[in-house]
């Protein structure tokens, strides 16, 4: 029989051309323009799929998804909006579409999608419950195909409690990921904590995770409650899981195989329900096969589900996307309330390689806000700021290069005070991602750099830092 497709979309134009696409490959068509209609058809007459626009008059795509969510569980959904973002495709995915087009889209790809969800339409379940999401977002930005696949993967596993390992190069934007996961999951108003496994002392990372009972080595002075503990009930997500000791390694392992460890110290086992999400710059399934100190039952465990984030290199489109995003972002703490950057300095930045990912180019936008304020910005802001965030990316032999090149630039143009210039640019990049890292504390960050906080708030104030937070 000919397959009956089931199209919601407002817009005359679209809806005549997609009309006209999908009666081209022999399907039947059946179209309105509103959502209450169109339900209304699902009462009496079967459809094999919906084709649905996310914003319509009156109910909203959403909800055409949560109404055959209940009432026709079988039917795939296909979603579509000229409005995208990371956060709605997701929560399209998770709520039960089928999938998330953004406009426009390849016409050829729309069939192709079409065909295999009409394909897969038999044998669909109903989809997964799950809970409304909190207020916050994912923060994940962009609109490239490889982001969306992102999202559409992340909607498909948020709702579960299975592990899931998250793949990507240094400054892709893993943790988000990881906390896209939990604001679409079912444990989202529980304990979520993270735990850089590479910051933490390899003789102290046991410690951390499963905590100590007091006298259980040199120094500990009373009982310390792990991170394992703390986040019993919900998420915890462990961040450069590669460079984890083989120790801990197989302590891990026996929370994953039955939910139990001990304090480090004690002789009683303590039982937890922890959601576990990891990530990793390295490649950890080849570490296993090379026997690099990475354990391969720990491997398989870790990895119930693979999330590869896409690094910037491959996704430029979202360059643009991105862009706009950290100016909004970051303009007003600098005292620029509608922060803007010239098209040929946004074209110049689009044809970067972007070795530090989506981090350096939050770095480079930020710092070029604070040497164009309050002009837009230009090609020689964002030229000036991208070698000293550029260099806290790289690698020894790329930071040589890097002074080598200041050298020369200074031979040419005759200046002196090079160290100065060099310390400047190194130290403000210091301070600045200091002063965020601590989340605007001041007091924490003078710590950590060793100075007083006297002497970092006269430095933030020469940088033009206005911090909302007060430490």
């Amino acid at each position: 029989m000919t397959a009956r497709i089931l199209l919601i979309e407002d817009d005359p134009s679209v809806g005549a051309a997609l009309v006209s696409l999908l009666q081209n490959q022999g399907w039947q068509v059946t179209w309105r323009h509103r959502a209450e209609d169109a339900l209304a058809l699902t009462v009496e007459e079967s459809f094999a799929l919906v084709l649905t626009d996310l914003r319509l008059p009156g109910k909203g795509g959403m909800e055409v998804l949560e109404h055959l969510r209940g009432s026709h569980p079988a039917w795939p959904v296909i979603v579509m909006t000229a409005h995208g973002s990371t956060d709605t495709a997701i929560e399209a995915t998770k709520r039960g579409a089928y999938d998330y087009l953004v406009k426009p889209f390849d016409p050829d790809a729309l069939v192709n999608l079409v065909e295999a969800a009409l394909e897969q339409g038999p044998l669909r379940a109903e989809p997964v419950g799950v809970d409304e999401p909190s207020a916050t977002g994912s923060s994940l930005v962009g609109r490239s195909r490889s982001m969306q696949a992102l999202c559409k993967e992340i909607g498909r596993v948020a709702a579960t409690s299975l592990p899931v390992l998250i793949l990507g190069e240094t400054g892709t934007g893993k943790e988000l990921v990881a906390r896209a996961l939990v604001h679409h999951g079912a444990r989202g108003a529980r304990p979520f904590l993270a735990v850089n496994c590479a910051a933490v002392p390899e003789g102290l990372l046991e410690s951390e995770l499963f905590g100590h009972e007091r006298g259980a080595f040199t120094g500990a002075d009373r009982m310390r409650i792990g991170r394992f503990e703390q986040a019993n009930g919900g998420t915890l997500f462990l961040d450069e899981i590669g460079d984890m000791p083989t120790s801990t390694q197989a302590k891990l392992l026996r929370v994953l195989q039955d939910g139990t460890f001990q304090r480090v110290g004690a002789t009683e086992s303590l039982q937890v329900d922890v959601r576990l999400l990891s990530a990793t710059h390295r490649d950890l399934e080849r570490e296993v096969v090379d026997g690099r100190g990475f354990r391969e039952d720990l491997f398989f465990r870790l990895s119930g589900v693979i999330l590869r984030v896409p690094p910037l290199r491959e996704r430029p489109e979202d360059i643009a996307v991105l862009v706009d995003y950290f100016l909004r972002r970051h303009g007003p703490s600098l005292g620029m309330d509608q922060p803007a950057i010239r098209d040929e300095a946004l074209r110049w930045l689009e044809l970067q390689s972007w070795p530090g990912n989506v981090r350096q180019l939050e770095y480079v936008v930020r710092r070029a806000l604070l040497h164009a304020r309050p002009r837009p910005i230009g090609v020689d802001h964002v030229k000036r700021s991208l070698e000293p965030a550029a260099s806290l990316e790289r690698t020894h032999s790329e930071l040589s290069a890097w002074i080598r090149q200041t050298l020369q630039a200074s031979q040419r143009d005759g200046g002196g005070a090079l160290r100065e210039q060099v310390v400047e640019q190194v130290e403000a990049e210091l301070y600045v991602q200091t002063i965020e890292k601590t989340g605007g504390n001041q007091a924490q960050a003078a710590r950590w750099l060793g100075i007083s906080r006297l002497t970092l708030r006269e430095r933030l104030r020469e940088l033009g830092w206005k911090s909302s937070t007060s430490a």
